[in-house]
């Protein structure tokens, strides 16, 4: 990232070394076309090294996404097992239950642990749904912010070839201004 700064910096430093020139009579066409020349590649170099920088911040933000969507993931993954070996509990607690009808007091302390767990896979689920929900939300998200990458990569070749145009139709001396 610093790199790439350092490569910005020193493309508006040549940017504005060749932007201030006078086009005297006097001069030959060879100079001012290699005057030319020099800012044409200062002005790509500074546009390459503007968009890598722009490439690098959305390539992190991506990374970071990605990242935060995988850990959900794996959360909801785990809540779903959590909630599976929980109903699986609460279904062999309720077959142990009416096998062992005729101790009441081990009935009782049965069903508080069955509602215990229902109360339990009713939280689980509740998370769950709000697992699903967040991760939607984060899906969502990234497509938006593809959809933005997009709409800026298409730009981006349209300002490129608005510049190829406009550098090969105007080729003495005009300057541009950004």
């Amino acid at each position: 990232m610093g790199v790439l700064v350092l490569f910005l910096l020193d493309a508006i430093r040549e940017m504005r070394k060749y932007s201030h020139h006078d086009h005297s009579s006097d001069v030959h066409l060879n100079v001012e076309m290699q005057h030319s020349m020099r800012l044409f590649r200062a002005q790509r170099n500074f546009y390459i090294s503007g968009f890598a920088i722009f490439l690098v911040l959305v390539i992190r933000r991506l990374v970071t996404l990605i990242s935060t969507q995988a850990n959900l993931l794996a959360q909801s993954e785990a809540s779903m097992k959590q909630a599976a070996s929980a109903s699986a509990a609460a279904k062999s607690l309720m077959a142990e239950k009416n096998t062992e009808k005729a101790k009441e007091a081990t009935e009782d302390a049965t069903l508080g642990e069955i509602t215990k767990l229902k109360d339990r896979i009713h939280e689980l689920t509740a998370e769950l749904n709000r697992e699903k929900k967040d991760k939607e939300a984060l899906k969502s998200q990234a497509e938006s912010l593809n959809k933005e990458y997009d709409r800026l990569t298409e730009e981006y070749s349209k300002l490129q070839k608005k510049i190829t145009i406009s550098g090969g139709a105007g080729g003495k001396g005009d300057s541009k201004d950004d």
